[in-house]
């Protein structure tokens, strides 16, 4: 309809998948990576989550576009199975020829026989199930039973589970326990930053012919802010304030014109992403034809109030003396989440996937545990303190005598990005600087498992060597053995940070050590404001 109109070769934001169109953001990339990486040899399965329309499947596809030709892959989507049905299924899909009628032993000795088929010929056989938390678990456990074929360096069928946030709880139930044990590598995708929602809209434009510019800054910070970085809904959104434009006869895009479109998309979206509406009046409630500018103007008038969304009518007590803080900057979302953001141990997880790692339950717990993937210590400080650190923490906020927990991903200024029991929000700092009272809790990957100080040797020697010449900018030495220069650096270390200064590297000196030189961290300060 608009696409002429736009000087468009194709449709930029159709929802149907196209491998033209096939946009990989930084976490996008970073999952593509871990899961090859997991799914390398010796590895058996692999988990990929997000929620809905975060582009999970356009990951599994495209690291499937990139796998070897001895790699033999098969796709299966939506599996509402029985067991029997699963193992059919995949028999279908990699052309393995089974008995009419076939019981489980048959089907599984068909597939068996495949797998050592391919393994005689040097090929690997990878099974992608799509929506998999849909599987039941009777039926995960038939695939983990499949994968017990194996040589002595790899399993001959390997798996990667893509599915919504459901399939990780679903993978803590008693009963799946050996499956969870089994997944080597496990990879959340959370939505696009804002930064990415721009880098988005413009790829995907000049990948259709157009102007990548014809969203106006301020109104893609907006979409970005109220779609909640999902690929899906910035499609459909985009696609709207097009389509509207076009009806309105205008070739350039408003400001307005966008948020009347994303009003219009979310207003239809779960209850998670929007505000719930005001009461509606006598007059009945119909479908707005959304358009821009005056030519729809009279339309816009008559039906707005009927979907427009509320102001907020309550709003969290603040302690005495605070500062007001206006209804608008409220958004009900947040206010959504933050009732459900109870648990320390979804924040710690939260926080462990802007890592890249899948939290277990000790990591969960934020306790001391020498096999974790990442060290977690609970702290009290102030804001200063934590912009110092340069990395995501969580806040433990004082909400009416009870404990909700954020991670702060992204602070730059006045404003903040917070994941909210999932659910990623952009505010201004202001708003939760009444219910924070100092507490928080970081994690930072550990590079020293031991107290180092003269006279000892070892790897652990050679690194803290490495860290300590990049830190202080002088000579790197190729030394494993902890002598008195290394010991006169760490004494230089521990005067310029204000440390007691004894030049053994104990626990509080190695951990800031490591936090002064973490390796592809998440960083604090990557924020973009949003005007709203």
């Amino acid at each position: 309809m608009y696409q002429e109109f736009f000087g468009f070769n194709e449709l930029p934001f159709s929802i149907v998948p196209n491998s033209r169109y096939l946009f990989l953001s930084h976490r996008h990339r970073e999952a593509m990576t871990y899961l090859q990486s997991g799914l390398g040899d010796g590895g058996g399965f692999a988990m990929l989550t997000g929620e809905v329309g975060t582009g999970k499947t356009t990951v599994a596809k495209a690291m499937l576009a990139n796998l070897p030709d001895t790699t033999r892959c098969g796709f299966i989507l939506n599996p509402t199975f029985s067991e029997r049905e699963l193992l059919e299924a995949i028999c279908d899909e990699f052309k393995v020829s089974y008995p009419e009628h076939a019981t489980l032993k048959q089907l599984s000795k068909s597939l068996g026989d495949y797998l050592l088929e391919q393994e005689s010929r040097g090929n690997q056989v990878l099974l992608v199930i799509d929506e998999a938390q849909h599987l039941a678990p009777d039926v995960l456990e038939q695939l983990r039973l499949l994968t017990n074929l194996e040589t002595e360096q790899r399993k001959l069928l390997k798996v990667l589970l893509v599915g919504q946030p459901e399939l990780q709880e679903k993978l803590q139930m008693p009963q799946l326990r050996q499956l969870a044990q089994r997944i080597t590598a496990r990879y959340h995708i959370l939505p696009l930053d804002k930064q990415e929602v721009q880098q988005y809209i413009q790829f995907r434009l000049e990948r259709a012919g157009g102007d990548p510019h014809l969203f106006p800054e301020h109104g893609v910070k907006w979409l970005a802010t109220q779609t909640h970085g999902i690929p899906r809904l910035i499609n459909l959104v985009c696609d709207a304030a097009l389509k509207a434009a076009y009806q309105a006869g205008q070739q350039s895009l408003s400001v307005e014109c966008i948020k009347q479109a994303t009003t219009q998309i979310m207003s239809f979206q779960s209850t998670v992403y929007q505000a719930p509406a005001k009461k509606a009046s006598a007059m009945p409630a119909g479908v707005i034809s959304l358009g821009c500018g005056i030519a729809l103007s009279a339309l816009l008038a008559v039906a707005w109030p009927q979907f427009k969304p509320s102001l907020i009518d309550a709003w969290l007590p603040l302690p005495p003396q605070a500062k007001p803080i206006e209804k608008e900057q409220l958004p009900v979302p947040v206010m959504a989440a933050l009732d459900k953001a109870t648990s320390q141990e979804q924040a710690v997880t939260a926080l462990f996937g802007l890592w890249g790692y899948q939290a277990s339950v000790a990591d969960a717990l934020c306790q001391d545990d020498t096999a974790a993937q990442l060290e977690c210590e609970r702290r009290e400080g102030s804001w200063d303190e934590i912009a110092k650190l340069q990395m995501p923490v969580i806040l433990q906020l004082d909400i009416n005598g009870s404990s909700r927990y954020v991670v702060l991903s992204h602070w730059l200024g006045d404003w903040v990005d917070l994941l909210i029991n999932g659910q990623q929000f952009q505010i201004e700092k202001q708003w939760i600087e009444p219910y924070w009272h100092g507490h928080y809790a970081l994690a930072w990957q550990s590079l020293f498992p031991r107290t180092l100080k003269l006279g000892m040797q070892g790897n652990d020697v050679a690194t803290l060597e490495d860290k300590l010449a990049v830190l202080l900018k002088m000579p790197l030495r190729s030394n494993n053995q902890f002598d008195q220069e290394l010991q006169h650096r760490v004494e230089l270390f521990q005067r310029w940070q204000h440390m007691n200064v004894d030049g053994v590297a104990g626990e509080r000196t190695l951990q800031r050590i490591e936090m002064m030189s973490q390796e592809n961290a998440p960083q604090l300060k990557e924020l973009t404001h949003v005007d709203a």
